[in-house]
């Protein structure tokens, strides 16, 4: 049957729902195209019974599939044709984990597939062991498979990909220019390959040799990103593993860098050197087309093994959350949502928090890599479109294409919806998918398309930490997004089930003001604050650090629209051209003017500001992707004596009732625009009431 070597008795219930048994079976299927294998290894009950769906459960297992090197759908995939090995039926070989939630009665479900992309291997929207509550309650398969092929097994919660590596054809080893960004965070003799500090946990790619005296090898200092490079002798580094007990030059291994003294937490090391076998990280494009496309229209497997969903899917939606939500953005630009049959995989994409493409399809593809001032701020992903539409035109490169132009080509776009924080202004580049490459014009979105600005919000849903230990400010926001996220989740679901239009895009914009260059943000005086322990938070001064965007050349046989091919060049030549980077404007209070308030922006108890500040370092930066919070004070008096030109708790709401009915006021409207579920709207109701403000 296909199921590996174990396959619970709780699985023979969907078993036989499916019509077969080991006695009863059919004999496989006759597949002439790329045949796919389902080995399940786990089904689990889920306790509890969920709305009309009833009891559901929980399915683990892999799915092996073929990629035809040779048909035109996967000709955009770097290196497939150098892909090794192949099978008796000269097809490319993936293996993909996989974790389903559905009915334990498919045909209860409400006929809708979600698919959630893992970040980095990590199923971000799992929260104790279950998908959203709200998922289940409204009878969806929920669906987590991997994509991304150098994710290591260290958790058994991590979904891992097995994909190709790239070779010669006599079977020589594929080798090439590879960089990283080695970035210590406390003084240590050695550090991890593949380093960085969005990347760092992903499978290293090996030197062609340990000797760093080769040509192409360099390790390098300096402070700042700007400063100039301070090489460093390759007598006083090495491809190796070492500590107190193993002083330099160590124990040679090729996934670890040890330095003669130590790297030093301030520092900022780029390591260059000569890879080799470089993964052919474009499989993970397919692998998710068909893997979506089995479990949404087959009956079963190459084998016979019945597919748990076949006949209950009439829809898929997929979504991503930052680096997922780039990966998905990715998936979509190179033509991937068509399947193999022509059909859309998916109907509806939500790409969340999510302000660039990933570099996903290139020889020693990088998919993990992040963006920061200091650091990461030349890694890939840099160069693809932002804009969306198909006649975006980018004046600064000369090339015209968005996100949708391929999809459009071949009628298989899905309705797509797009949310920024406030962070990816700051701190991703967000800007560019508003504006045109100078910020001078806003653009006109398709009509196929909604971006949506979770106002005042920083770039995870994470609480609000009084630490001064953390940040120039106190990081987190109150201004949160996982309520909107959730209400704009069921309206990009009425678009393509019902065919009932979403929400209108609500974004800062340049007409209106709303949407402005850093050195123009107006920031209102805010004073007199204290950390928990009693010691003064900074005064507010606005420094207008954000991540430049400038145009990067990776060499000539790098696709820059795409992020895809071969990278020559490393580090990548500065251009000096400079895409506009603009950030929403703020009011009175130091809250975005623009897009969608939560409840904790629009009844707020102090600012929430996208971005915070790194402090106590030999260099300025922003504080990765945290946000910050500035609390109001609690009287009149207080403000006025501090400078604080905020009105207090007291001149806003007068008594906690007052705050209570101001937010019930802000959830009523939400909720009447579709922008928040009544029962978050009663949850944040009763939050405010059990809150501890002007009492």
């Amino acid at each position: 049957m296909g199921f590996g070597r174990f396959v619970p008795l709780v699985a023979f219930a969907w078993l036989a729902g499916c019509g077969g048994s080991d006695d009863t079976a059919p004999p496989p299927p006759q597949v002439s195209g790329p045949r796919m294998h389902l080995t399940v290894t786990q089904v689990s009950p889920v306790a509890g019974s969920w709305g009309t769906a009833g009891a559901y459960q929980r399915i683990d297992g892999r799915l092996t599939g073929e990629v035809d090197p040779a048909a035109p759908a996967n000709a955009i995939i770097t290196d497939l044709d150098l892909a090794q090995p192949r099978n008796a039926r000269g097809m490319v070989e993936y293996t993909t984990e996989f974790v389903l939630f559905t009915p334990a009665n498919a045909a209860a479900g409400n006929g809708v597939l979600r698919y959630d992309a893992p970040n980095r291997g990590n199923l971000l929207t799992l929260s104790g062991g279950l998908p959203d509550r709200m998922l289940l309650e409204r009878g969806y398969s929920v669906l987590f498979s991997a994509w991304q092929g150098d994710v290591p097994k260290s958790s058994p919660a991590r979904l891992t990909l097995d994909v190709p590596v790239a070779r010669q054809a006599n079977g020589d080893p594929v080798t090439g220019p590879y960089r990283a960004e080695l970035v210590p965070q406390t003084r240590s003799a050695d550090l991890p390959l593949p380093g960085g500090v969005f990347n760092g946990s992903m499978i290293p790619y090996a030197p062609v040799s340990l000797d760093n005296t080769r040509p192409g090898y360099s390790l390098t200092r300096r402070v700042r990103e700007t400063d100039a490079r301070e090489p460093i002798p390759a007598s006083q580094w090495a491809f190796a593993r070492c500590d107190a007990a193993t002083p330099f030059p160590g124990t040679p291994d090729p996934t670890r860098v040890c330095l003669s003294g130590g790297f030093d937490p301030d520092g900022l090391y780029e390591l260059v050197y000569e890879a080799r076998d470089p993964k052919v990280m474009g499989v993970g494009l397919a692998a998710l087309r068909d893997t979506v496309a089995f479990f949404r229209h087959a009956s079963r497997d190459a084998d016979g093994t019945p597919n748990p969903l076949a006949g209950h899917i009439r829809h898929a939606l997929g979504q991503g959350t930052s680096q997922s939500g780039n990966f998905m953005k990715t998936f979509l630009h190179l033509g991937f949502n068509q399947d193999l049959e022509g059909r859309r995989v998916f109907d509806g994409i939500f790409a969340h928090v999510a302000a660039r493409q990933t570099q996903v399809n290139a020889r020693f593809a990088v998919p993990g890599g992040g963006g920061g001032l200091r650091t990461d701020h030349t890694a890939f992903g840099q160069s693809a479109p932002r804009g969306l539409a198909t006649d975006y035109h980018d004046s600064i490169s000369g090339r015209t294409g968005g996100i949708l132009a391929r999809c459009t080509q071949t009628s298989t776009c899905p309705r797509f919806f797009l949310g920024l924080s406030g962070t990816e202004f700051w701190v991703l580049q967000g800007s560019p998918v508003l504006t045109d490459a100078e910020g001078l014009a806003d653009l006109v979105q398709p009509d196929t398309a909604r971006i949506y600005y979770y106002a005042s919000t920083q770039h995870g849903d994470g609480n609000v930490a009084f630490n001064p230990a953390q940040g120039r400010y106190p990081t987190g926001t109150e201004a949160r997004f996982g309520d909107t996220f959730r209400a704009l989740w069921v309206a990009l679901e009425d678009w393509v089930v019902r065919d009932v239009a979403p929400p209108a895009n609500a974004v800062p914009r340049l007409a209106d003001g709303s949407l402005v260059r850093p050195a123009d943000l107006q920031m209102p005086q805010i004073r007199g604050l204290r950390w928990s322990d009693g010691r003064q938070i900074p005064d507010v001064v606005y420094r207008g650090l954000h991540n430049d965007f400038e145009r990067l050349d990776y060499g000539p046989q790098y696709r820059h629209a795409d992020e895809s091919g071969i990278a020559t060049q490393l580090p990548p030549r500065q251009t000096g051209q400079h895409y506009a980077i603009l950030v929403p404007q703020l009011d009175a209070d130091g809250l975005d003017i623009a897009g969608i308030r939560d409840v904790g922006a629009a009844v707020p108890t102090g600012t929430s500001l996208g971005y915070n500040e790194v402090v106590g370092r030999p260099w300025e930066d922003l504080l990765g992707l945290s946000g910050s919070f500035l609390p109001f004070h609690t009287t009149r008096a207080a403000r006025l004596a501090a400078g604080d030109s905020r009105p207090s708790l007291e001149e806003r709401y007068g008594d906690h009732a007052g705050y209570v009915a101001a937010v019930q006021r802000a959830v009523d409207d939400l909720v009447a625009r579709r922008l928040l579920l009544p029962a978050d709207g009663e949850r944040r109701v009763a939050e405010a009431r059990a809150a501890n403000v002007l009492r």
